[in-house]
């Protein structure tokens, strides 16, 4: 009975010992990873493990995982325009290694080949970039300069076994100097076209006097033209209407009495 449960112990510890070799064999890649197996033999190996569970020697081969999704980065940079003003501006990349370059990024990087490759080689293609387009270029053409900066870091990340997925200027400003200079330049601007809307204001009034005076002359050269060919007739005529006029508007007051010409103002009392 001793012998049987000695062996049946022998085979449970040979069982468990089994199971730790074998979990230890087995790794998982997760969805959206990769990785990359360093031997302690061979070195880094040059295949690169898809997602899902594989099978690896314990001890001596190891995983290495990468996140292979495309994921942000801002970099701020301050640097100099052409026209040397200080230029704060915000980069913001997305970006995912080539699976395929895995092995040379790690023996080449290392594991945080972001932190290795944007601060530096990235950064100097911008402030490459910057310093073709003055000041008053970056604001203007912006959108160029946007082009010409993503174009410029793809080919560079390139070079990395990086991908660029999308690069943009998210924050544009200039030093207090620059930007104090161009409020005043505004303002001046401004002041400038409302002086000269005042001075266009004040010749277009005095076009519209100059018009309305030579018409209301036209107009009294007209009347004293009728009024010479008509005679008398046509005053005699506006009195009549003016008359008529006056006595209607007396007609309808409560306060006026009218009497009727040649009656006594004493309306014909006894004597």
């Amino acid at each position: 009975m001793a012998k049987l449960f000695e062996t049946i112990g022998k085979v449970g510890f040979g069982l468990l010992v089994a199971g730790g070799v074998l979990k230890s064999a087995l790794f998982t890649v997760d969805a959206g990873h990769r990785a990359v197996i360093f031997d302690r033999f061979q070195g880094v190996k040059e295949e690169v493990v898809d997602e899902g569970t594989h099978f690896l020697i314990p001890w001596v081969q190891r995983p290495i995982f990468f996140d292979c999704r495309s994921r942000p980065r801002n970099l701020p940079v301050i640097t100099g325009s052409k026209d040397l003003q200080n230029v704060n501006i915000t980069l913001r990349i997305l970006f995912r290694p080539v699976a395929d370059q895995l092995p040379r990024i790690y023996t080449s990087i290392g594991e945080d080949y972001d932190e290795r490759v944007f601060p530096a080689s990235v950064m100097k293609g911008l402030k490459s970039v910057l310093a073709r387009f003055d000041a008053g270029e970056l604001i203007t053409q912006r959108e160029l300069v946007s082009r010409a900066v993503s174009e410029d870091l793809t080919e560079r990340a390139a070079t990395f076994g990086l991908i660029l997925d999308d690069v943009s200027l998210t924050h544009l400003t200039f030093g207090k100097e620059f930007t104090q200079a161009v409020e005043a330049k505004q303002v001046s601007q401004q002041e400038a076209e409302r002086a000269r809307f005042i001075v266009e204001k004040a010749e277009q009034q005095k076009k519209a006097a100059i018009i309305s005076a030579e018409g209301d002359s036209k107009a009294a050269e007209l009347i004293a033209t009728s009024l010479s060919d008509v005679g008398d007739g046509l005053i005699e005529l506006r009195k009549l209407e003016a008359a008529e006029d006056i006595a209607y508007q007396l007609s309808r007051s409560r306060n006026v009495t009218y009497l009727p010409s040649g009656q006594s103002t004493l309306l014909q009392l006894p004597q």
